[in-house]
């Protein structure tokens, strides 16, 4: 390895980091804060960032194919979305809801504050599927209630095989984020969305235009459900570890005392959905088998990358109260541990 054990984000104000990927062949790390991307290199320094966003840039993935980086980004008019506009001082601005997968061509990022907008830097494609669950109405247990199967909009996101390989063919898998009300049940699933983006989602792909954004969108290969029991806003980070052959699901720990509300869920990549069904719903839905229990861990959730070889970045947030929110990648490796899988490389 190659890679310094620890690479500074620089301060960036109001919102805190949501993501972290690396591009390891030229050298690059990026940084998703909330509203805005930022490319350092391996010293820490920052080369250019893409700002203008007024919706939650959540997870990011690299994708070596393309030399693109993905991210989820979601519009919505709840409590997230309320406060992000009220951090960019934009607090009588209305929003329509709206969830997409972003492409940021991060070859062009070569200056600070470039606009997501106008620079001709990032694209989107529409998640219709999203849309419909967050404002689905739903009636259950005698309740009538928002947002089917407690749907928050997206987060995690990430490239990867095919269920039930561990190589082969790439897809991406965007989760959804999920509400963590303590009395409702529908909310106890991890929601994973698949989608073939090599083969048609270049021309589904649009500037995006936050005032008034557009609808041009893609539908998913297969929607699966892993029930992990409760979280608070679903899984913020997800990644493909090839090394152990496992998708790594990060989460903010739910609130339910008949769960153990784990920090972090694994599902192999060898298992293949099984129909089951939503007791709720009384719907037949394509269920994961999870690998373990789960474990305790205090960092993915704002960001986690696997290099592939035992070897990972895991962000380290921190605020300071002059400066604003900041983040460092630290290098971690796996262990044999079930319960303590990753330590940091001194």
């Amino acid at each position: 390895m190659n890679f310094p054990n620890k690479i500074f984000s620089g301060y960036q104000g109001a919102c805190h980091c949501q993501g972290v990927t690396v591009d390891e062949k030229k050298g690059y790390v990026y940084y998703s804060f909330t509203t805005k991307l930022i490319k350092c290199d391996l010293l820490g320094n920052v080369i250019g960032s893409v700002d203008g966003l007024i919706g939650h840039l959540g997870c990011i993935d690299f994708c070596e194919s393309d030399g693109k980086v993905y991210g989820s980004l979601e519009y919505k008019n709840d409590i997230i979305g309320r406060e992000i506009l009220k951090n960019l001082q934009m607090a009588d601005t209305e929003i329509q809801n709206g969830f997409y997968c972003v492409i940021f061509d991060v070859n062009k990022i070569d200056r600070m504050d470039m606009n997501a907008e106008s620079d001709g830097i990032m694209r989107a494609v529409y998640l219709g599927e999203v849309v419909e669950d967050f404002e689905a109405k739903v009636h259950l247990d005698g309740k009538d209630l928002d947002h089917k199967y407690g749907c928050s909009g997206i987060d995690g996101l990430a490239f990867g095989p095919a269920w039930g390989t561990d190589d082969g063919e790439e897809y991406l898998r965007i989760c959804y984020g999920v509400y963590g009300n303590t009395d409702r049940e529908d909310n106890d699933y991890q929601v994973i969305l698949t989608y073939d983006f090599k083969n048609w989602w270049d021309s589904v792909a649009k500037p995006l235009n936050q005032y008034k954004m557009h609808k041009s969108g893609a539908s998913s290969l297969s929607k699966c459900f892993v029930k992990t029991g409760s979280t608070n806003w679903g899984v913020q980070n997800l990644e493909y570890d090839a090394y152990s052959k496992r998708w790594m699901l990060c989460v903010y720990r739910g609130g339910k005392p008949q769960y153990k509300n784990y920090d972090m869920f694994f599902v192999s990549a060898l298992a293949t959905p099984e129909l089951s069904v939503h007791n709720p719903y009384r719907e037949e839905i394509s269920v994961l088998p999870l690998l373990s229990e789960g474990i305790y861990f205090p960092y993915g959730s704002t960001g986690v990358y696997s290099f592939g070889n035992g070897y990972y970045y895991f962000s380290h947030p921190g605020y300071d109260k002059d400066c604003g929110h900041y983040s460092n990648a630290v290098l971690y490796k796996a262990t044999n541990s079930d319960t303590s899988p990753f330590e940091i490389v001194e």
